[in-house]
């Protein structure tokens, strides 16, 4: 696993898969059978377009109530309702928020660290439809080197009674997001594994999160080596796929 170097700064219309194949040439790499790519979520958000300017929402009254509850900015607060499906809870350390593509994380995944104007306003949103990113990257990076590969698009994520954010699988594609092992594999002692489903896409996203890091390195995009067992000949579900149904949460 390792970042790759020499992208450029990405935005709106700018081409991922073609950046990605020009690093990889630069170092005297291609693409390999089994290959896992593993993206940040920012980038494919600046090219899909999906900054905006907290001016420019119209603040609704809840919004404006979120924020005094909260102490956070009203514009912000009316970002986060925008892109959520449910507040699931509000306090002045954070707004955990049910993104209306199901994940649930702080601010529905809205951020203005590496943006450009983010001390003045300008933020990030996630993209429409994360999976479907990861599938039309996968099948651009297909098209163009003919080889089965995995794409992860990866967000970090704080998690529930724990300290510290983590990489995450927030769309995927070409690769098995769960691995479930209940009633199929033995432990050392031969008994049958019940509860054991590993998640594959959230633990390749982890480590490869450690890569690309979170600051000023400027490396977004990670390639993972080793790990082809878990790439897959068609799309798969995406990352949708690996979030707990509704009725097995016991928090809500």
């Amino acid at each position: 696993m390792r970042p790759l170097t020499g992208l450029p700064m990405f935005a709106t219309g700018m081409s991922i898969a073609q950046a990605i194949c020009a690093s990889l040439e630069a170092e005297g790499d291609r693409f390999r059978d089994g290959d896992i790519l593993v993206v940040a979520q920012k980038i494919v958000s600046k090219v899909e377009g999906r900054t905006r300017d907290l001016a420019s929402y119209d603040v609704s009254e809840e919004a404006h109530e979120l924020a005094r509850t909260t102490g956070r900015d009203s514009n912000m607060m009316q970002a986060v309702l925008k892109e959520s499906s449910q507040i699931l809870r509000r306090t002045p350390a954070a707004v955990i928020a049910a993104h209306r593509t199901g994940h649930v994380l702080a601010n529905a995944g809205i951020d203005a660290s590496n943006v450009e104007g983010g001390e003045a306003g300008r933020v990030l949103l996630w993209p429409l439809d994360p999976d479907a990113s990861a599938r039309a990257l996968r099948e651009e990076f297909q098209r163009k080197r003919e080889v089965r590969i995995g794409v992860v698009i990866a967000d970090s994520m704080g998690r529930a009674w724990r300290i510290g954010t983590l990489g995450t699988a927030i769309g995927c594609a070409g690769l098995a997001v769960l691995e479930d092992r209940r009633g199929l594999a033995q432990d050392l002692y031969g008994r049958t594994l019940q509860a054991t489903v590993i998640a594959i896409a959230d633990s390749i996203a982890a480590m490869a999160g450690l890569a690309m890091g979170e600051g000023a390195e400027g490396t977004p995009v990670a390639l993972v080596r080793g790990c082809e067992r878990w790439v897959t000949e068609k799309d798969g579900p995406g990352a949708v796929s690996g979030l707990r149904p509704i009725e097995q949460d016991m928090f809500r």
